[in-house]
C-alpha cells in the first residue's frame, strides 16, 4: 500500500459512484470518443485555463497561445486538455470588472479542482485576469503556471500618450 502511486491524470478526483474502476472508464470512453489513444490517457493531464472571448480584445491571442501550450505540453510527455473559464474585459463589464475579479477565481479554482489535472497553465491577461486566476490556483492548491497575453499598446488621444485601463 505505501508503495501506491497517488492517482494522477484522468484518474484524479474520479466520482465513484460506488464503483472507482467503473467511474475511470467512463472518463476513459468519454475522451476516446474525442480521439484520444489508450497511451495518451495513461499520461499526465495539463489543464489549460483559457479566457479567450470575442468581448475581449485583451484575450485576441488566447486561441494561438492554447495551441503553443498544447504543443509543449505534448512535447513534455502529457496530456493538454484546455478548459473555459470566465473573462473579464474592463470596458464592457458594468459597472466594473472588480466585481467580478471573485467569481472569476471561485470559476477558476472550482473548475481546476472538479476535473482531472495533474497541474494547469493558467492563459490570461489584464489586471483583474491574472489575479483572479493566480487566487483561483492558490485555492485549488494544484501546480499552476501563468502564462500571459501580452502587454496592451498605448495610444495617442488629442496628441497625448493614453493607456488602457488601470
Amino acid at each position: 500500500m505505501a508503495n501506491e502511486k497517488p492517482p494522477h491524470g484522468l484518474s484524479r478526483n474520479a466520482a465513484n459512484y460506488g464503483d472507482p474502476d467503473f467511474a475511470f472508464y467512463l472518463r476513459r470512453s468519454f475522451a476516446a470518443s474525442m480521439g484520444y489513444s489508450r497511451t495518451m490517457l495513461e499520461k499526465p493531464v495539463v489543464g489549460i485555463a483559457d479566457t479567450a472571448s470575442d468581448y475581449n480584445n485583451c484575450h485576441r491571442s488566447v486561441p494561438e497561445l492554447v495551441e503553443a501550450v498544447k504543443r509543449g505540453v505534448l512535447a513534455a510527455g502529457a496530456l493538454p486538455l484546455a478548459f473555459p473559464t470566465v473573462s473579464l474585459c474592463e470596458p464592457s463589464l458594468v459597472p466594473t470588472s472588480m466585481h467580478y475579479r471573485n467569481l472569476m477565481a471561485i470559476d477558476t479554482e472550482a473548475m481546476l479542482t472538479a476535473q482531472p489535472m495533474d497541474a494547469a497553465v493558467l492563459i490570461g491577461g489584464c489586471d483583474k485576469t491574472v489575479p483572479a486566476q493566480l487566487m483561483g490556483a492558490a485555492s485549488a492548491g494544484l501546480p499552476a503556471i501563468q502564462l500571459i497575453t501580452g502587454s496592451m499598446l498605448t495610444g495617442s488621444h488629442r496628441g497625448e500618450v493614453v493607456g488602457a485601463c488601470t
